[in-house]
């Protein structure tokens, strides 16, 4: 079935593309552009990536962030609310 009629994208295309990592709406913008004309397929895009479609989207959420690619802990910025802390 068409999730995105402004470029022919299916669900499956949606999913092969969350199992190659693309686990955000963003994401599946920019590897297919679906959601990038009308916008009207945004949520069904959402929809078919929920909670479990993604693995690797799950082990990020629990804190590992190698898993992104990142190579790097996620560090929160100084800023006002550092000196608040303190």
């Amino acid at each position: 079935m068409y999730v995105c009629s402004c470029f022919g994208i299916t669900e499956q295309q949606v999913r092969e593309h969350a199992d190659k990592g693309a686990c955000t709406p963003r994401k599946i913008a920019s590897a297919c552009k679906a959601g990038t004309d009308c916008g009207s397929c945004v949520r069904r895009i959402q929809a078919l990536l929920g909670r479990g479609a993604c693995p690797r989207r799950e082990l990020a959420d629990q804190g590992d962030v190698d898993v992104l690619g990142a190579g790097t802990a996620l560090i929160p910025a100084p800023g006002p609310m550092a000196s608040v802390a303190a």
